[in-house]
């Protein structure tokens, strides 16, 4: 019998295996010398191997052919979703024991940590694309679990745009650039993807989310997460649940804007990337919350939707979150390449206790990730690569093909076997096996999708009743947005026919923003439902860790503005950065120094979610004179942004004219209006940080009358 290791090595039981004899002789001080590939030092990789100084390179240069032969093959295929992305290590830690739900190992101890990986990505743009685009994001994490690897592959959307991955290629092909110029790059607004979608009324209800500030997330640390489809949990008595994934981020879920977002995609297209390698890198850890949603089998039916349909949502008032656990990510990859870019999930990577359901989308997701895996990553021995290596033992007969790592011993490589003593053997249940959850399926075989996933419009209208009111402005700005690129006017026009069938408010002033003839009546009266906990506006508001400032300065800051803002913001967990038109310092009205982080021309208001003026009337007089200083404010502004100014600081938001805010006067002690926090005595400059903060906590302030701000 053989036996393994953690990294899935074999060798006869009682014999050291080949690499363990080898992984000694690999640790020798002298691995600081460049080798080739196969071992053998080198002393020059300048120049290559010639006939002479001057004459042709000889092919015998085996470091040359080996170094740029490597080159020519470093990149693999990219994804043909999902090829944007970002990727950090971490831990998960349930709160008590699921076993009453599930058997799943990871899920029973609340004393165990498993460690993960996760991976955030775009959907529709290649590698290259901006990280704030319009898009879906993918939320997928790796569980190295004690019994297998367990990947929830989910996105920042809890529905999708199809409902049978049979029509998989076809949303894909029409929501990537257009065949005859490539263009656009990871937008949707453009004909193929709204012809698509206006003949698919089941993507009605995902549009909207797409529509939406959703589709725009502040940063990977503040984005939900959902598994998308309906799963089943088992328990050790093989009784199924159906169970819903949520992942739901401690700082709250909070987004951009559509005109912030284009502007970070050409001042900072790497934002998302940025934010969560640097907070990482600081120790502001992101932690999400894994909470389900648990519905009884025998209550398959109970709801006015099926349970398998991908494009419906369970209502979190019809069956309530129960949070279950929490991951913490901790640690950036050491490389890119090797483990973010390859990475591999796949829908059915599974664990004892945790199995599918007859979704259809899901169905074809565990066809299809494993066939995209096998050609992105070269063949069918992905699975070991670092990133994918399970921590469980593995000892199977899949040998051979590119990029075996592992040497298997012994000449039995079938099942069953005598000659290699019966080994690897077939484990029980009880020994911890993988059972499938057992159910009577019959049926002819036939091309028809159920009845009860008919309903194609009533949990768009219920998104759409759910919302504030800003967020319905910014929903119809994007459908104007996007369908405003759209050349045909007939699919503009089926565009609107299908959304009268969501709202008829929201049919007509998208209609009204192209160029189209608005619906004269509803084609379906408005069932009036909604639910609350699909607004962002009724996410959390009482925190500003991790937010960043930018605090404008110039010769002549007011050393205790700083001081009392940095001690303030920095207490809540804020990221402060002194701003100024050069790198270096600035002299304080003091008479002291005041370090500068970053010099205004290279960063922008809009890679801030705050921006503040202290006092100083040398330092107003400086920046009211800077134009860029003025769009920094104005700017901030006209995105909600909490904004603030300190004593002679005042002065430069008196003549910016702000519209519908009350400004402090002389020796005015503190004005806090719509997010706008003005103090000019400088015994105020505390009480100011501390409004300031509440502000900023607000994440944006929407009252404001900033349509007529130019920025």
């Amino acid at each position: 019998m053989s036996t393994n290791d953690a990294r899935g090595r074999s060798a006869p039981e009682g014999v050291p295996g080949k690499q363990e004899q080898l992984d000694p002789l690999r640790d020798r001080a002298e691995d600081s010398y460049l080798t080739t590939n196969f071992g053998t030092r080198v002393d020059d990789t300048d120049n290559s191997l010639s006939v002479g100084e001057r004459g042709p390179t000889l092919l015998e240069d085996f470091h040359f052919r080996e170094k740029v032969t490597h080159f020519d093959h470093e990149r693999i295929p990219e994804r043909v979703v999902h090829a944007r992305g970002a990727g950090a290590y971490g831990t998960f830690r349930p709160y008590a024991s699921l076993a009453e739900y599930t058997k799943a190992d990871f899920l029973q101890d609340p004393g165990r940590e498993t460690p993960v990986f996760v991976r955030f990505s775009t959907v529709a743009g290649s590698r290259g694309s901006a990280d704030t685009v319009r898009d879906v994001r993918g939320f997928a994490t790796k569980f190295y679990t004690r019994e297998g690897n367990y990947d929830l592959v989910g996105n920042n959307f809890p529905v999708f745009f199809i409902q049978d991955a049979i029509k998989f290629p076809d949303f894909v092909h029409a929501v990537k650039p257009e065949p005859p110029n490539e263009i656009p790059q990871a937008a949707s607004a453009h004909d193929t993807f709204w012809d698509f979608v206006s003949l698919q009324p089941e993507s009605m209800h995902v549009v909207l989310w797409l529509m939406s500030d959703r589709a725009l997330p502040r940063s990977y640390r503040m984005m939900q997460g959902f598994g998308v489809h309906t799963f089943r949990f088992v328990n050790a008595e093989g009784r199924g649940t159906f169970v819903k994934f949520h992942w739901r981020p401690a700082l709250g879920t909070h987004s951009l804007v559509w005109d912030e977002a284009q502007k970070i995609a050409g001042k900072d297209p790497d934002f998302n990337r940025r934010d969560l390698w640097d907070a990482i890198e600081r120790g502001d850890f992101p932690e999400f919350e894994l909470s389900v949603q648990l519905v009884p089998e025998e209550d398959e039916f109970a709801y006015d939707f099926d349970l398998l349909d991908p494009t419906k949502i369970i209502p979190e008032e019809v069956v309530p979150l129960r949070p279950i656990g929490k991951m913490v990510l901790n640690k950036n990859p050491d490389n890119f390449f090797a483990e973010t870019e390859q990475v591999a999930f796949h829908t059915a990577h599974v664990v004892p206790g945790i199995d599918f359901t007859n979704d259809p989308l899901l169905q074809g997701r565990n066809f299809s990730y494993l066939d995209t895996q096998l050609i992105r990553l070269g063949g069918p021995n992905f699975e070991q690569l670092p990133v994918n290596r399970p921590v469980a033992p593995v000892r199977n007969n899949q040998r051979d093909g590119y990029g075996q790592h592992r040497i298997h011993p012994g000449q039995a490589a079938y099942a069953p076997n005598s000659l290699g003593g019966g080994c690897p053997a077939l484990a029980s249940p009880d020994a911890g096996a993988y059972t499938h959850h057992q159910e009577r399926v019959d049926g002819v075989k036939i091309r028809k999708r159920s009845e009860s996933f008919a309903d194609h419009y009533s949990q768009a209208t219920l998104f759409w009743n759910s919302m504030a009111g800003w967020e319905k402005e910014h929903i119809v700005a994007g459908y104007r947005f996007e369908l405003g690129k759209v050349l045909s006017m007939e699919v503009r026009e089926r565009t609107v026919g299908r959304l009268n069938h969501i709202d008829h408010e929201l049919a007509t002033r998208v209609a009204e923003g192209i160029g189209v003839t608005p619906p004269a009546e509803p084609a379906v009266a408005n069932h009036g439902r909604s639910s609350p906990a699909l607004s962002q506006a009724n996410s959390p508001t009482d925190s500003i860790a991790t937010r960043r400032v930018a605090l404008l300065a110039a010769d002549g800051v007011a050393e205790s503005d700083v001081a009392a803002l940095r001690e303030v913001l920095g207490r809540g967990g804020a990221v402060v950065e002194v701003l100024a038109a050069h790198d270096g310092t600035v002299r304080s009205a003091e008479g002291g120094e005041v370090p500068v982080d970053r010099a205004m021309q290279t960063m922008s208001s809009v890679l801030y979610d705050a921006v503040c003026v202290p006092g100083g009337e040398k330092c107003a007089r400086a920046l009211a004179e800077d134009g860029l200083a003025r769009f920094y404010v104005t700017e901030a502004f006209k995105h909600g942004k909490a904004v603030a100014a300190l004593g002679s600081g005042v002065s430069l938001l008196e003549e910016l004219r702000l519209p519908g805010v009350r400004l402090a006067g002389d020796g005015g002690r503190l004005v806090d209006e719509k997010g706008v926090v003005t103090a000019t005595d400088p015994a105020a400059a505390a009480e100011a940080a501390e409004a300031f903060a509440v502000a900023l906590a607000y994440h944006r302030h929407w009252t404001r009358d900033s349509d007529r701000v130019p920025a």
